[in-house]
């Protein structure tokens, strides 16, 4: 068990819109008209409840961990529940192309568990959810992992990182961030300041120049970046330094990439495919 100190909590979110790229640019150029802006959609079940991330399993399947646990969710927009957890699931991610579930919160009411629950994993496409690390201490409301490291935002002073799946935990930088994602370039985070790298573990961060000013972003199996902005413009990137604005959705809570060709935004209304 760390021994890092208690740390308290609070909370962060599916209709299935296809949207076609329309002609991209970089963020310098003048930015094209988006491809099926505030199109057609689907209303999801109304069980998702406060939608917290998402994340797509190695057969492809969306999960949306919500107020009220785990769900999968069908292209139709129909739910149906992934387990037998009712928990609040905050800070919820996944390894990419993987049935590694990460997540944290607090117990639900079936639970009897104590508050919060720590680093909890899955490595059965969140059939079976087992605390790790950290359970009465804190819970994560941001969470990123690529397999090899673990990095994590608790709502206050900054991050923490594990290298061994989430065992033990030591001081990242003091960072408030909304989005985390990790690429072979680095762990990203979205924070007050703009998008920053860092390449050292999460230890110390930098600025990226020209960066869209995103809400949310994630990074897929080739190492693409997926981005909403504020405006919910969504944009991509192969590299994180030059990105291609794909289409507008509006503002969303979640986002999850599958490659530079494939992403999920949502909202708890909605989740819209991003193709």
């Amino acid at each position: 068990m760390s021994n890092i100190g208690r740390r308290r909590t609070m909370v962060p979110v599916v209709t299935l819109v296809s949207l076609v790229l329309a002609g991209c640019s970089s963020q310098s150029e003048e930015r094209p008209q988006a491809a099926n802006s505030n199109g057609p959609s689907v209303k999801l079940n109304p069980e998702i409840n406060h939608l917290h991330g998402l994340h797509i399993n190695a057969d492809g399947t969306v999960l949306a961990g919500t107020h009220t646990g785990l769900f999968a969710v069908e292209p139709s927009g129909s739910t149906s529940r992934v387990g037998n957890t009712d928990d609040d699931l905050m800070g919820m991610t996944g390894v990419p192309g993987t049935n590694t579930v990460l997540s944290s919160g607090h117990p639900g009411r079936s639970s009897d568990a104590p508050n919060p629950l720590g680093l909890m994993e899955s490595t059965d496409g969140g059939q079976n959810l087992t605390t790790k690390s950290l359970i009465g201490e804190l819970d994560f409301h941001v969470l990123t992992s690529n397999g090899g490291i673990i990095v994590g935002f608790d709502g206050t002073t900054g991050l923490l990182v594990s290298t061994d799946s989430g065992t033990s935990w030591t001081a990242g930088a003091s960072l408030p961030t909304a989005s985390l994602a990790i690429t072979d370039a680095g762990v990203w985070a979205v924070t007050t300041n703009g998008l920053q790298l860092s390449t050292d573990a999460a230890r110390t961060f930098s600025v990226v120049p020209d960066a869209p000013p995103l809400s949310v972003v994630s990074a897929g199996t080739d190492g693409a970046l997926w981005g909403v902005d504020v405006d919910g413009n969504a944009w991509r990137s192969r590299g994180g330094r030059t990105w291609q604005m794909h289409s507008s959705i509006g503002p969303v809570d979640a986002l999850t990439a599958s490659d530079y060709d494939n992403a999920y935004a949502a909202t708890d209304q909605s989740l819209y495919a991003l193709r």
